[in-house]
């Protein structure tokens, strides 16, 4: 920004509360939610929802496990209201569900609300009105605080005179002191009195008193201050439920929720992924997930995650970003090879700490990850994908978990090198099948220029534990017939090509296993062979039906490698 720009703005002023208690809180149970995206969220979309979007919507809210859901602003449009008659009309409420309706302290809106109630079950009814010096100033014409205040306590008479009179449906009231972040902390604390005097709340039946973060002026802590504030100087606070509902204008949105709740609110308003005016409102499902990663149980179901997704973008037409917490595609993906390789070295620790667990709970602990993907419906193979700043563990992590080979560690730089290297080359990230594809063209049953192609074993050599090998095999075309004997089949091949004339190299190492997820009738061999000056060490692979002849064909891919 221009310097000379700087001088318009003013920093934002504290909260005088010097014995703050919120610092020593910890956040220990999840508050009441309440889901906005039929209102809030749907008024920030360049094409709102229709009304079929908005029912498939409201059903997967359902779905979910919110209790309190606001449908709309059945007074704005004919929309609006039609939907929430429509809501009621065909029964769609689920019982255990309180659907709430926002409204301004005016009174042809106000009977307008009541209106497209009748026949429900239970309604909060959700009445605002401005209140900050701004909105005073500009909005409302330099309007009194008195004349800010009785446009509240007007609307909320009004309010419970209708419900009075709409007694087949059980009201429950919620105020909000909009742009309460920026309204003057006594000021705010004066209307809501007011108002909790006209309502008359009991500790039974509490009233909602919202405190909207409308624009987010000031730092999580400062908000943390407020919220606490108005807590403790908030006469009858046994019969209020004191509601946030963050912006996040700042990029602070939901941290400035969660101090909020150390601060000592009660429920929480939001949307999925964070849909709202301007940079958006609290992202709900992030907050959620942050507190089961803490163990503690929201009552909000996510483990379907990437279908609540795939209803929220076709709804809504937006779309969640790559980076988004939890929600976006590449969150749990790491590309670096020093994430990959802790990863997958805490993955597979899990893995044998469940074997020995019986079946009781192992907590989670993986590198990277701060929960379990697979709990939000996310899968592993998604977890490590590979470009060219990938490293060996991260390609060995994809070639074992989605096509069943389970390279030995020492081959890993080989393998990683080869295929790291691609990416670099070709500036991409490479897919699993691409991975696949270039592990088993370079590295597995090679064939030049030396070729096995056949083979048989005779265990009857007179020698006890020995076996004789006979092999066909081809060197640069040329064919040769070729006898071994050894303690297997392995010893005796390489034998057979000693006796041959091949004697650079000696075997170092040999791993086998059935190849997992892929054919029941493969197996994968690895054998590692150095040349006799001990200059060089390198692995080929054989895959094959017979565990025999994959092993021989690894040995020959190690040797073609060798002399490479």
């Amino acid at each position: 920004m221009n310097p000379s720009s700087i001088l318009k703005y003013r920093p934002f002023s504290p909260v005088a509360l010097p014995d703050r208690q919120w610092p020593d809180q910890t956040i220990t149970r999840a508050p009441r939610w309440c889901s906005v995206d039929l209102r809030d969220g749907n008024q920030a979309l360049p094409v709102p929802m229709n009304v079929e979007e908005k029912l498939e919507l409201f059903e997967m809210l359902c779905r979910i496990g919110f209790k309190e859901i606001e449908v709309g602003f059945p007074s704005a449009s004919d929309t609006e209201f039609a939907f929430v008659r429509r809501l009621i009309e065909e029964d769609r409420i689920p019982r255990d569900v309180s659907i709430q309706v926002l409204v301004q302290a005016r009174e042809h809106l106000i009977r307008r609300t009541f209106e497209s109630l009748v026949g429900a079950r239970e309604a909060i009814v959700h009445l605002y009105n401005s209140t900050s010096p701004l909105q005073r100033r500009i909005t409302f014409g330099d309007a009194s605080k008195a004349e800010i205040k009785d446009i509240a306590v007007n609307g909320t008479r009004l309010v419970k005179e209708l419900a009075g009179a709409q007694s087949a449906t059980l009201i429950r009231f919620q105020y909000s002191p909009e742009s309460f972040s920026d309204t003057e902390l006594d000021f705010s604390l004066e209307v809501c009195e007011a108002v909790m005097e006209a309502w008359g709340p009991t500790e039974g039946q509490p009233i909602i008193l919202n405190l909207p973060a409308t624009v987010e002026w000031a730092t999580p802590n400062v908000h943390a201050d407020q919220i606490e504030w108005f807590c403790r100087h908030l006469h009858g606070r046994n019969k209020a439920l004191i509601s946030l509902h963050t912006h996040n204008d700042r990029g602070t949105g939901i941290a400035a929720t969660e101090l909020g709740l150390l601060a000592g609110a009660d429920r929480v308003e939001g949307t999925l992924f964070g849909n709202g005016e301007r940079t958006g409102n609290l992202d709900i499902v992030v907050v959620a997930l942050n507190m089961n990663s803490h163990g503690i149980e929201t009552g909000l179901d996510f483990s379907g995650l990437p279908q609540i997704r795939a209803v929220y973008e076709r709804c809504t037409r937006m779309t969640v970003p790559d980076r988004q917490p939890y929600a976006g595609e590449l969150v749990f993906t790491a590309f670096s090879g020093s994430h990959q390789d802790a990863i997958k070295k805490g993955l597979d620790r899990r893995e044998r700490d469940l074997e020995k667990s019986s079946g009781a709970v192992v907590p989670w602990g993986v590198p990277y990850l701060t929960i379990d993907p697979q709990d939000i419906g996310r899968s592993y193979e998604a977890i490590i994908r590979i470009n060219s700043q990938s490293g060996k563990g991260g390609i060995a992590y994809v070639l074992d978990r989605e096509h069943g080979y389970d390279l030995p560690k020492t081959m890993h730089p080989q393998v990683g090198l080869r295929i790291s290297g691609l990416a670099d080359q070709q500036g991409r990230e490479l897919s699993p099948d691409e991975i696949r594809d270039v592990f088993l063209k370079d590295f597995a049953n090679l064939g030049d220029p030396l070729a096995l192609e056949d083979f048989e074993l005779d265990h009857h050599t007179g020698e006890r534990g020995q076996v004789r090998c006979r092999a066909k095999i081809t060197m640069n075309g040329d064919r040769q017939d070729i006898v071994g004997v050894g303690n297997g089949p392995i010893n005796a091949f390489v034998h057979a090509m000693e006796a041959a004339g091949f004697k650079d190299f000696s075997v170092t190492d040999y791993r086998s296993h059935a190849v997992r997820g892929g054919s029941d009738a493969d197996s994968a061999a690895y054998v590692q062979l150095q040349s006799l000056d001990r200059t060089r060490l390198v692995w080929g692979c054989g895959v094959d039906p017979s565990i025999e002849m994959a092993g021989l064909r690894a040995l020959v891919s190690a040797w073609n490698l060798l002399r490479a």
